[in-house]
């Protein structure tokens, strides 16, 4: 059935709407990048996704071509043995593995208020005793705008901002949207999402699809969440007038104590989609608690130890690996782009004596 409401150029009063809607998805769908060097020149590259996000958001030398206003924080994952079945990784062994996380909003702007958009981002590294590590990024979101590096692209290209007012163009932005019907959860979500006082009580949701693989080589599609304990009471901060509210929020609970969530595997069953991120899986599905994230500090992110770590969500352990999602690659490709250009401008900043981060080994 044709919907009235998505056609190529939109009544005057379905603008504000879409404007709306647009600012949301603006600083959303930077989460994500695109594709490797094995694409001929004329496709999609890395450097040409991450110039796009720099031409939407303007750059700022040294920091992350998105989630760019984050802060560091360091515990460990406490496992109970529960994912053991699914997985062999051995971070899902009974005990402890280290890590360092980071907390952010999307956003090429280190200097944007917190309350100018209503994502939050959790990224972590996990660090097992046998040298390999898990990264992942997650989101306060439960689906993605889109399911295809090409689309993500082609939202991008349609939110630039128009030189004459500084803003994306409404019937460019409605225009890609009907031509886009897989967004529609997302900007149902989106319509009612508003800027959360915490970090520390946010869920945070995988988006893509991974394989767990166990002991004896069985597969299993599975996605995850991290979901909190805390609850929006607990913090006495007072958030009027302050930018960086969510950094002294997570201080001063942080203060009082460990914060924790649970991370939630949901296993996919026969049928459910593992390459599209814009649809989420029957809530029927059957879910682990695989254990418990322990946060214990936060540091500013210029010199904490979050600073120089690339969260790119294909460095995985031995027991997890990628599913067919074709925005993993993407996102691969994009976060390596955006960690060379970064740390190369941080270490040339007028007045500093960083020397230059090397690459990271997967």
């Amino acid at each position: 059935m044709h919907d009235p409401s998505a056609t190529d150029t939109p009544p005057k009063r379905h603008l504000g709407s879409w404007a709306l809607i647009a600012a949301v998805v603006a600083v959303t769908v930077g989460t994500f990048g695109y594709v490797g060097g094995w694409l001929a020149p004329h496709r999609l590259t890395p450097k040409r996704i991450v110039d796009q996000l720099q031409d939407n958001a303007g750059t700022f030398a040294g920091y992350r071509r998105n989630h760019a206003k984050g802060v560091c924080v360091t515990g460990y994952f406490d496992s109970n043995g529960h994912a053991q079945a699914y997985s062999s990784a051995e971070v899902f062994a009974a005990g402890r593995t280290p890590l360092v996380g980071r907390f952010a909003i999307p956003g090429s702007n280190p200097y944007a208020p917190d309350s100018s958009v209503p994502i939050r981002s959790m990224a972590l590294r996990l660090a097992q005793a046998n040298g390999q590590q898990w990264r992942t990024g997650m989101n306060s979101m439960p689906v993605f705008p889109v399911s295809t590096p090409q689309a993500f692209y082609d939202q991008l290209k349609a939110q630039q901002p128009d030189p004459a007012t500084g803003k994306p163009d409404p019937a460019k932005v409605a225009a890609f949207f009907a031509a886009h019907p897989e967004t529609a959860a997302f900007r149902a979500w989106a319509k009612t999402a508003k800027p959360s006082a915490s970090f520390a009580t946010e869920n945070y949701w995988s988006l893509d699809a991974f394989v767990f693989v166990d002991s004896a080589g069985k597969r299993q599609a599975v996605r995850w969440r991290m979901v909190p304990e805390a609850t929006d009471a607990g913090s006495d901060v007072d958030n009027s007038g302050n930018p960086d509210y969510l950094a002294s929020d997570l201080a001063q609970r942080l203060s009082q104590g460990p914060l924790r969530w649970h991370l939630l595997v949901t296993l996919a069953q026969a049928g459910d989609p593992t390459n599209d991120a814009t649809r989420e899986w029957p809530a029927d599905r059957p879910t682990i608690d695989a254990g418990t994230l322990v946060l214990e500090h936060t540091e500013p992110q210029e010199s904490g130890p979050c600073r120089d770590i690339n969260y790119d969500p294909l460095v995985l352990p031995d027991g997890i690996e990628a599913s067919d999602d074709p925005l993993l690659p993407a996102r691969s490709a994009a976060y390596a782009d955006s960690y060379l250009r970064r740390t190369s401008e941080e270490a040339h900043l007028p007045g500093t004596a960083v020397a230059q981060p090397k690459p990271e080994a997967k």
